[in-house]
C-alpha cells in the first residue's frame, strides 16, 4: 500500500500571491498601484510560482523522515503488545500430575478466524486432584461455598463479613490417594468491586493488611505447610499462591459441611484487620498466566558478503514483541549486551558471537557489533563500516552465518479473545487433558503508527520523560507496554487511605485493550505500567495502579415503535446504542470512551432512544436508571463519582406498538 505524502503546507499559487499583496500596505504604504500590469505584481507571481513548487517538493516528504525526525525528539513508535490470559490445565486421568513446562502452547480462533496461540510464561506441574469444595470457617462454624465459587455472577468472602484471627477458608482436593508431592498451583480471583489489584512502585510499600498460615489437615489437627509464593498481598490483589504438596502426610477425610471425604489445605488469618473484609469470585486450580507471544529459535537468516549495508534480512514470523524481561550479558570478548526482543548471532570465523540491536546506527562506529530491527516488518539491517561495523563473510559458512537464536512474536488487536475461547493444545504434553481461559485475554494492541507517534509527540515533549503533572502519568501509562488504552491519575489518592489526601501519592486507573463491557487490568498488567511509572517518577512520588471501580448502571425504558417496526431489531438496536454510548471506551460524547466520572444525563438517554429508528416515543416518558441494582428517581441524573467508569448490563426494555 502506497504511502500518502503529508500535507505539510496547504498554500498554492493562489494563496501566496494574495498573501503577499496583503502585506504591501504594511510594508510599503507608497505603492498603490496592484494591477496586474505592474512589474511587482509580476514579480509577486513569479515568487509564488516557486514558492508553489517548493511547498509541493515538501510535501512529498516521505514518511521515512517523519520516523527519523521523531527519534531525534527521543520519540518512537510503541510495538504491537501480546494480550495476556490465565489458562488453567486439567490433567488426563485423575490423581496423576502432569509437568507443563515454560513455552507450552495453547490457542483460540481470533477475531478473523485465523488461531492466536498463547505461550506459557513459566512453567508450573499441574496436579491431578480437582478442586472439589471450598469452605469458610469464622472460628465457630463453616459454611459451603462451592457454588458461588464455581458460578461467575456470586462473590463469597473468605474469612467471613468481618475477618479476625483464626477465621479461615478452606480447600477440599479430590483425586485418588495419596495427596500430591508437588507444588499446588492456585489462583484467587477478587471480586472487582472490593478488592481490585493494586501495583505499587515508590520506596515506602505498604505492607499486607493481614498475616497468614498455610495448613494442610493430617486427619486429627491442622499442620503447617510450605508456601512458595504468594502474589495476592494479603488477598488485597488477584494472584497465584503456590503451596507445597503434602504427600501421603495429607489424608482424605470429612470436614465441615462437606460429606465426602477430600484432601484438606486452608488459609488462615493469624493476625492484622481489614478495613473492608475481601470478597472472592473464584479459587482456580492449575492456573497460570499466559500471552499471546510465541517464542521463535534457531532461524538462520543467511550469510554475510562482507559489503556495506547488507540487507535487509527478515524474520519469518512478526510482529517482533520486546522480552517480559530483558536479559544482560557480558559476552566472551568481554562486551555487555542487553536483549531487549531479539537475540542475534553471527559466527565470522571464531564462533557465534552476539550482536546489539540499536534504534539507529549512525551514531555508533566503526568497529561496533550492531543491527537495527523493524518489529512490523521484521528486516534487520547491518552499517556500512563507519557507522556500525559490517559482518565479515564466513568462507566455512557461507550462506548461513547469521542467525536469529531468539525472539518472540505476536501482538495486536487480535489477540485479545473472549473468555472460554482458548481450548486447543498446540503442545503436546504428556498427561495433559484440557485448557481453557475463564476470564478474557486483555492488553494487546497494534502498533503505533506514525501519525499516532505525530499527536502524542506534542504532550511527550513536554512531560520531557518525567511523570510530574497528572497529565504527565496518563501519558506514560498510556505509553506502557501493557495494552493500555486509558488512564486517570488520580493525584494525592493511596489506595490504601480512601477519602484521604496523601502528599506524594499519586494513584493512576487504568484500562486496557480488551473485550467487554468493563474491562480490567490483571495484576501482570498493572506491574508493568507500574514498572514503567517507576522510570519516570519523582523520587519523592509514590505511585499505584490499579483499575478503575466499574459502576452497574442498567437503563429502564418502555419504548412505543411504529407500526412497521420490527420489535426485535428496535429492541436489539435501542439495546446496542445504550451499551455502546456507555463503554469505557467506545462510549461517550466524543467516542473516546465514557469520562472518568461525570454525570449521565436523562436527557442524553432519552436523545439516543428517540434517534433508533421505529422508536416513535417512550410511553409516558418512562425511562429510569439501575445504579448498582438500585432504581434511581424517574428522569434523574445520575452523577458518577471522579475516577469511576460504567459497566452498562443489557437494558430492561419493553417494546410494542402505539
Amino acid at each position: 500500500m502506497p504511502l500518502v505524502p503529508p500535507n505539510l503546507d496547504d498554500r498554492r499559487y493562489d494563496d501566496l500571491v494574495a498573501q503577499a499583496r496583503s502585506l504591501i500596505p504594511r510594508y510599503l504604504p507608497e505603492w498603490t498601484n496592484h494591477n496586474e500590469s505592474d512589474p511587482g505584481i509580476t514579480l509577486l507571481q513569479l515568487f509564488g510560482w516557486y514558492t508553489d513548487l517548493l511547498l509541493y517538493r515538501v510535501n512529498q516528504t516521505p514518511e521515512v523522515n517523519f520516523v527519523k525526525y521523531l527519534q531525534l525528539l527521543g520519540i518512537r513508535t510503541a510495538p504491537a503488545v501480546p494480550a495476556s490470559a490465565d489458562l488453567t490445565f486439567t490433567t488426563a486421568k485423575p490423581g496423576e500430575d502432569a509437568v507443563v513446562g515454560a513455552g507450552t502452547r495453547a490457542s483460540g480462533p481470533g477475531a478473523d478466524g485465523k488461531p492466536v496461540e498463547f505461550e506459557l510464561t513459566e512453567g508450573f506441574t499441574a496436579i491431578g486432584a480437582p478442586l472439589v469444595a471450598v469452605q469458610t470457617y469464622d472460628g465457630s462454624a463453616y459454611r459451603d461455598v462451592t457454588t458461588a465459587n464455581a458460578t461467575a455472577a456470586q462473590l463469597f468472602t473468605p474469612f467471613g463479613p468481618y475477618p479476625k484471627a483464626g477465621n479461615a477458608v478452606l480447600l477440599g482436593l479430590g483425586g485418588p490417594a495419596p495427596c500430591t508431592t508437588n507444588p499446588i498451583t492456585i489462583m484467587a480471583y477478587l471480586a472487582a468491586a472490593r478488592g481490585r489489584p493494586v501495583a505499587q512502585a515508590g520506596a515506602v510499600r505498604t505492607p499486607p493488611p493481614a498475616s497468614f498460615a498455610y495448613e494442610y489437615f493430617d486427619g486429627v489437627a491442622w499442620e503447617p505447610l510450605g508456601v512458595e509464593r504468594d502474589e495476592t498481598a494479603g488477598l488485597t490483589a488477584s494472584g497465584r499462591i503456590v503451596l507445597f504438596g503434602p504427600g501421603p502426610k495429607a489424608p482424605k477425610a470429612k470436614l465441615g459441611q462437606v460429606a465426602a471425604p477430600l484432601f484438606w489445605l486452608r488459609v488462615r488469618m493469624t493476625s492484622g484487620a481489614y478495613e473492608r473484609g475481601p470478597a472472592l469470585e473464584r479459587v482456580a486450580l492449575n492456573t497460570v498466566p499466559a500471552r499471546a507471544a510465541i517464542t521463535v529459535c534457531d532461524e538462520v537468516l543467511g550469510g554475510s558478503d562482507g559489503l556495506a549495508n547488507q540487507g535487509p534480512f527478515v524474520l519469518s514470523r512478526t510482529p517482533v514483541v520486546p522480552l517480559v524481561r530483558p536479559s544482560t550479558e557480558r559476552t566472551a570478548d568481554g562486551r555487555v549486551v542487553t536483549i531487549t526482543g531479539l537475540r542475534l548471532e553471527i559466527d565470522e570465523g571464531g564462533g557465534f558471537r552476539t550482536w546489539q540491536q540499536t534504534d539507529d546506527l549512525g551514531v555508533h562506529g566503526p568497529d561496533d557489533l550492531v543491527y537495527t530491527l523493524d518489529p512490523e516488518t521484521g528486516e534487520v539491517r547491518f552499517g556500512d563500516g563507519r557507522n556500525g561495523a559490517i559482518p565479515t563473510a564466513n568462507p566455512a559458512l557461507p550462506m548461513s552465518n547469521i542467525v536469529a537464536r531468539s525472539w518472540q512474536a505476536g501482538g495486536g488487536l487480535r489477540t485479545n479473545l473472549g473468555a472460554g475461547t482458548i481450548t486447543t493444545l498446540v503442545t503436546a504434553v504428556p498427561g495433559l487433558g484440557k485448557v481453557t481461559n475463564t476470564l478474557a485475554a486483555s492488553g494487546g494492541t497494534d502498533a503505533e503508527t506514525v501519525a499516532a507517534a505525530k499527536l502524542r509527540a506534542p504532550a511527550e515533549l513536554k512531560a520531557k520523560g518525567r511523570a510530574v503533572t497528572s497529565e504527565d502519568f496518563e501519558l506514560l501509562a498510556r505509553e506502557a507496554p501493557a495494552g493500555i488504552a486509558r488512564a486517570c491519575a488520580l493525584p494525592l489518592t493511596h489506595p490504601a487511605f480512601p477519602g484521604v489526601r496523601v502528599p506524594g501519592a499519586v494513584t493512576v486507573l487504568v484500562v486496557p485493550n480488551a473485550p467487554g463491557p468493563a474491562p480490567t487490568p490483571t495484576p501482570a498488567t498493572l506491574a508493568s505500567v507500574c514498572a514503567w511509572l517507576d522510570a519516570h517518577r519523582l523520587i519523592t512520588t509514590e505511585v499505584f495502579a490499579t483499575a478503575p471501580r466499574y459502576r452497574k448502571v442498567r437503563v429502564v425504558a418502555d419504548l412505543v415503535v411504529g407500526p412497521d417496526a420490527d420489535l426485535a431489531a428496535v429492541r436489539r438496536d435501542v439495546a446496542a446504542a445504550i451499551t455502546g454510548w456507555l463503554h469505557p471506551l467506545t462510549g461517550g460524547p466524543d467516542g473516546q470512551g465514557w469520562p472518568f466520572g461525570g454525570t449521565i444525563f436523562s436527557s442524553d438517554l432519552f436523545r439516543l432512544v428517540l434517534a433508533v429508528p421505529g422508536v416513535r416515543r417512550i410511553r409516558e416518558n418512562q425511562l429510569t436508571v439501575d445504579l448498582d441494582e438500585e432504581r434511581q428517581p424517574f428522569c434523574r441524573d445520575v452523577e458518577v463519582e471522579v475516577g469511576d467508569l460504567i459497566a452498562a448490563l443489557d437494558p430492561d426494555l419493553t417494546v410494542s406498538y402505539s
